[in-house]
């Protein structure tokens, strides 16, 4: 079922992931230390390091522990406080949450029970999707823009069609609709997250499968970044093997030996070349 996060549109309790300095404290930016002073709670990896920050910028607000350790348990307490109404910041001993540190298992869930998730940044539109997508953040493949022609689109994402880590891209609202039939056709109707006018007034998080946001992201505008479900081998279909001797007798027809016309199939298709090349002998 797709799900819209309208960011600052709504009522909900919100959780917060705020990025903190990797070493000078002064590259802490002022939405950062305004969000860690108005929220109710934050969620912190060591409580003696974050003490530091939070005493260099004259923050009081009550903070709790959440790291690797005790992420499961430690996530039911704070979404009791979203579920009283409270806001909550997840912050890292340093560096972004969900990005080797803690928060995956809480943003997770309270995506699943309908609260804010929202993002602060640096100055990288692909991290703040990424950590507020709900798919799994690590390993991740940055690809930026496709191609604008929807045959080459289809065509680079093929190459990519097998990779087991999330995928994120870069889209133009004009483009957008094009760009996810693309991603429907060649990767499947896999979960996605498009995220749009991140840190301003209309950000958004458009959750779901891919033909479902597909549908719902008619007429939205803004820069988006475009976070695909990688590929996962229990979900793979079975295989059309008419389709692959199909597939194999187009290449030949284009002038391409049966060798490496097997060879290509294989490569686009993501199967070995022994096992079309015994297929295609034994029928």
């Amino acid at each position: 079922m797709v799900h819209r996060q309208k960011s600052f549109g709504n009522e909900m309790p919100t959780l917060y992931i705020v990025p903190t300095p990797i070493g000078n404290l002064d590259e802490m930016t002022p939405r950062a230390i305004e969000v860690l002073k108005n929220v109710d709670v934050i969620a912190c990896e060591d409580t003696r390091n974050s003490m530091k920050l939070l005493q260099y910028f004259d923050i009081h607000t009550r903070f709790v522990q959440y790291h690797n350790f005790n992420e499961q348990e430690s996530s039911k307490g704070l979404l009791q406080l979203l579920e009283q109404g409270k806001n909550v910041a997840v912050i890292s001993d340093a560096g972004y949450p969900l990005i080797s540190d803690p928060g995956q298992v809480i943003v997770n869930k309270a995506i699943a029970l309908g609260y804010n998730v929202v993002p602060l940044s640096g100055c990288n539109a692909m991290l703040n999707a990424l950590v507020a997508s709900g798919l799994i953040t690590q390993p991740f493949t940055f690809i930026g823009f496709l191609p604008a022609n929807q045959k080459e689109s289809v065509k680079t994402l093929n190459l990519y069609k097998h990779y087991p880590m999330t995928l994120i891209f870069y889209e133009a609202p004009h483009r957008i609709e094009k760009m996810l039939a693309s991603v429907l056709e060649a990767l499947g109707d896999r979960q996605v997250c498009v995220a749009r006018e991140l840190t301003k007034k209309h950000e958004e998080f458009i959750r779901g499968c891919c033909s479902e946001v597909l549908e719902e992201i008619k007429g939205a505008k803004g820069e988006m970044v475009v976070v695909v479900e990688g590929f996962n081998e229990e979900l793979k279909p079975a295989i059309d093997m008419g389709e692959i001797t199909l597939l194999v007798e187009e290449a030949i027809s284009q002038g391409l030996s049966k060798s490496d016309a097997i060879k290509a199939v294989a490569k686009q298709t993501g199967m070995s070349k022994n096992e079309i090349y015994n297929y295609i002998h034994q029928n």
